[in-house]
């Protein structure tokens, strides 16, 4: 099957990943894996103009990983997810969604950067 895009951890969402059960982290792969082949809004929602969040349920836990759309990657679909959390009310809170967008901020002007001295 097609991917709907490839994705790129950045080392808080690898960390935050890797502090958890083998279990835990293979189910949460496992959905994120699932979400590249199909539209599934269980899996994969869109949380603000620019953030979004890929969405696992597993005993109970509702794990989040923030991520974002890299539109200037020479890759045709780029998704960076910025950092994970349990979720533990019905909303994600506004401070977690800000993060991720000070994170996209900083890797996009950390790219520019890059880009230039090529």
């Amino acid at each position: 099957m097609d991917k709907h895009f490839e994705i790129l951890f950045l080392d808080e969402a690898f960390e935050f990943l890797s502090s958890l059960e083998r279990k835990h982290y293979e189910k949460i792969l496992y959905n994120i894996r699932k979400s590249q082949v199909e539209l599934d809004p269980e899996l994969f929602k869109k949380l603000s103009d620019d953030i979004w969040e890929f969405r696992t349920l597993y005993q109970g836990l509702r794990y989040r990983l923030l991520a974002f759309w890299d539109k200037t990657s020479t890759i045709d679909t780029l998704v960076v997810s910025t950092h994970g959390f349990v979720k533990k009310r019905s909303k994600v809170p506004d401070n977690e969604i800000q993060k991720a967008v000070n994170i996209r901020t900083k890797y996009l002007v950390e790219k520019q950067v890059k880009d230039k001295k090529k």
